[in-house]
């Protein structure tokens, strides 16, 4: 993959993080910049570990399912995309009744956030791809951007995080077909 291609999965990955960012600044939680970090801190964290797990997993069975890869990595990438695609148009909003930035919230939203980061991995695994630099790129973006979405958060509302949130859906799918499309003219 080109650095440019790494970039923009990143910023599909991060939307995720992001959206819930802008729902996290919301509320009046995340007053303290202790609680800012957090937050971002989690998020950055775990989209940086979730892509090589998915990877490491994708390598272990690489062997197996050789043939299909692009197809796996299609579908994966898809599922992801239109999940988030879909979660972006539901009606309701995100609330907060406890404190996002502590213990088993902080967790619990760090993996919510993160999970479509490991199909992602699983995906570049399957295509031979290397893992260290979108694993990098991926964390550092995603950390910022919540950084930026808990800042923005009570400024800009709720509504335009489901937007964002359907952009980085698109975007995964956008990177799925590429990846069969290539496949396929080789």
């Amino acid at each position: 993959m080109h650095t440019i291609e790494i970039i923009f999965l990143a910023f599909g990955l991060a939307m995720d993080a992001f959206a819930v960012s802008v729902s996290v600044g919301s509320t009046h939680f995340m007053v303290s910049k202790r609680a800012r970090f957090r937050i971002s801190f989690h998020f950055g964290l775990f989209q940086f570990l979730m892509p090589i797990c998915g990877w490491l997993s994708g390598n272990y069975i690489e062997s197996y399912i050789k043939r299909y890869d692009h197809w796996i990595a299609l579908l994966l990438l898809s599922y992801v995309g239109v999940k988030m695609i879909k979660e972006s148009m539901s009606q309701g909003h995100r609330e907060f009744r406890f404190d996002p930035s502590k213990g088993w919230n902080l967790i619990i939203l760090s993996i919510a956030t993160s999970i479509d980061a490991l199909a992602v991995g699983l995906s570049l695994a399957l295509i031979s791809a290397a893992i260290w630099q979108p694993a990098i790129l991926t964390g550092i973006i995603t950390g910022l951007l919540s950084l930026f979405g808990i800042l923005i958060g009570d400024r800009i509302g709720r509504h335009v995080g489901k937007k964002v949130e359907f952009a980085g859906g698109v975007v995964l799918i956008l990177i799925g077909l590429k990846i069969a499309v290539e496949h396929l003219i080789q």
